[in-house]
């Protein structure tokens, strides 16, 4: 069903773009004019971009035709002769095996105009270099026709500077190979090179590898492990990037100044450029699994929870961008045109976004997640009817494990738009009940509960005595009521749920205390079992609610601040022959 609809957006987009192009409905209103267009010819020799140029010369070389060769040279009218024109190729050709060195084909450019945001002339390029006496000379290719019908050649100057060399056959390479790995060619090089570009391969990563190794030997004897471990971890994290860059640039320079065949090097210029871009690609990879570790440790120590998940969210989406401009920087490197592939992601992008809307909804509401962080990895919440511990927020959903143990997917497009429920924000646990007395309960002995549940709420050191509200709040159907409202002061659910405990047995004994006892919700049947209400807990209780009538000391309809810090933490908790209580010290 999606791809349906990818596919019907994409020829929606096509359609309306063609309807509503001016140019386009010229054209399907004069087709004749379209037939009668000139069609400029391509070049034979595929001098339409300096890439071609380049490309092309080196084919020649490698089929050793000099003279289709020297087609791609901008000779004097002096080079007319057949053996001039190879005499002048094959310099060329012995010039850059000796000290020559060309781009890859991947930094030439392949346009009809070249490279236009370069320093030179609109109709020069630069595609190499030779070093000539010491000194760098630039080898530069030049148009000699018009932007429709542009062909590059080797420039006249390159050309002057090349053929004005004395070559001196004095090449490493050629000192050591035996004649009979010279005469032998292969692919129009001695195939005594291609062993030797093997060779000066594996010896460019011994090398890179013994490098590496002594940095990272350096570098820990003079660090020390215990206090310097965010150092290995960089350590760790470039080795392997640096052992490649180590064993390219040993391996260029090295087949460089020993006199490697520029065809060979040619061959092989793509590779170093592909070794390159994936060495520099592990390089940040590696950078960002180290730098999300140590922040996230630092986040760690501090209780910074909710950072940890805007550093993994980080990271994932870090890594993809780097996948992504990974993969387009390796199919540029190996000449694969990515520009034309990339405008038609600009145009299946929109079909794309048409089709794909609730992926789109889910990234973004990831990113809210991120930037408002309304739960955080670790956080105890609820979702609608969901209840559960966050485990993972993704780019997509976001993973709650259930009292259950079962593991709920929300996607994050749902859960920017739905109300959460977010316990491990609360500070306090609320604790608000109804204690329901029996109409038998007189007036007194409600005065003695309201003043010794508050004193209890006041007293008690896990309460919060802004507010501890007791009140006698309604005559019920069946019962009496009293409300208690406060807050029950605790690091989690299960310090809340032991204090609550607490006090419910502490209110069930005050009630006892005072001779009443719980209304039940139904009517109650009274047997000659039923003792009722004791007549001597009721006399005590009115006795003591008269004495602090005569001495002022009644606490209705509240306590003085004066007599509420005195109470403050008086009761022990926890209580005594509980496994967690603790004598209290004599002074």
């Amino acid at each position: 069903m999606i791809i349906q609809k990818i596919i019907f957006y994409t020829l929606l987009v096509i359609l309306l773009s063609g309807a509503f192009n001016p140019a386009n409905s010229q054209l399907l209103e004069t087709p004749v004019k379209e037939a009668t267009i000139e069609q400029i010819p391509g070049d034979s020799l595929g001098r339409r971009n300096p890439r071609g140029t380049v490309s092309g010369f080196f084919k020649a070389f490698e089929e050793q035709d000099f003279q289709r060769a020297s087609q791609y040279l901008t000779l004097k009218r002096s080079y007319r002769n057949k053996k001039d024109r190879e005499r002048v190729v094959k310099q060329f050709q012995q010039v850059l095996d000796q000290s020559g060195e060309i781009l890859p084909y991947s930094l030439i450019s392949n346009k009809n105009i070249g490279q236009t945001d370069d320093d030179l002339e609109p109709e020069l390029d630069f595609v190499g270099s030779v070093d000539i006496n010491g000194e760098k000379v630039s080898l530069l290719v030049e148009n000699s026709g018009d932007e429709m019908r542009a062909v590059w050649k080797f420039s006249q100057e390159t050309i002057e500077a090349i053929t004005a060399v004395k070559i001196d056959d004095s090449a490493l390479i050629n000192t050591i190979l035996p004649v009979s790995l010279k005469e032998k060619i292969l692919a129009g090089v001695p195939i005594g090179h291609w062993l030797a570009i093997i060779v000066i391969l594996a010896i460019s990563y011994v090398l890179a590898w013994g490098l590496t190794s002594l940095i990272n030997f350096i570098v820990r004897k003079i660090c020390k492990e215990n206090t310097e471990r965010q150092i290995f971890g960089l350590l760790n994290a470039i080795s392997l990037p640096l052992q490649l860059i180590f064993a390219v640039w040993i391996f260029v320079d090295f087949s460089q100044r020993s006199g490697i065949s520029i065809i060979i090097r040619q061959r092989f210029s793509f590779l170093t450029v592909l070794v390159g871009i994936v060495a520099f690609l592990i390089f940040l990879w590696r950078i960002t699994d180290l730098l999300s570790e140590i922040t996230k440790n630092k986040m760690t120590v501090r209780g910074r929870v909710s950072a940890i998940s805007v550093i993994l969210f980080l990271k994932r989406t870090l890594k993809v961008a780097i996948f992504i401009f990974g993969a387009i920087a390796i199919l540029g490197a190996i000449g694969i045109d990515v520009t034309t592939g990339l405008a038609a992601l600009g145009i299946g992008g929109i079909a794309l976004a048409l089709g794909a809307q609730k992926t789109v909804e889910n990234f973004v509401g990831s990113v809210t997640l991120v930037i408002d962080q309304p739960i955080r990895v670790g956080d105890f919440c609820q979702i609608n009817d969901v209840k559960g511990t966050v485990e993972q927020i993704g780019m997509r959903s976001t993973k709650i494990r259930t009292t259950a143990r079962t593991v709920v997917t929300i996607p994050n497009g749902i859960l920017s738009a739905t109300n959460i429920e977010n316990y491990t924000f609360r500070d306090r646990f609320l604790f608000n009940i109804f204690l329901d007395l029996r109409y038998e309960t007189t007036p007194d002995q409600l005065r003695f509960l309201l003043v010794e549940l508050r004193k209890i709420l006041y007293s008690h050191p896990k309460v919060s005595p802004d507010p501890a509200r007791v009140r006698f709040a309604e005559l019920g159907a069946n019962s009496l009521k009293i409300e208690i409202f406060s807050y029950i002061l605790a690091d989690d659910i299960d310090d809340f749920q032991e204090v609550r405990e607490d006090l419910l047995l502490r209110f069930i004994d005050l009630v006892a205390e005072s001779g009443t006892g719980f209304a039940f919700p139904s009517q109650t049947l009274y047997f000659a079992q039923d003792e009722g209400i004791s007549p001597e807990k009721i006399s005590a209780t009115e006795e003591k609610v008269k004495q602090w009538k005569n001495e002022n000391k009644m606490h209705l309809p509240k306590f003085k601040q004066e007599t509420i810090d005195q109470l403050r933490n008086t009761i022990e908790y926890p209580t005594k022959g509980s496994s967690g209580y603790e004598k209290p010290e004599v002074n």
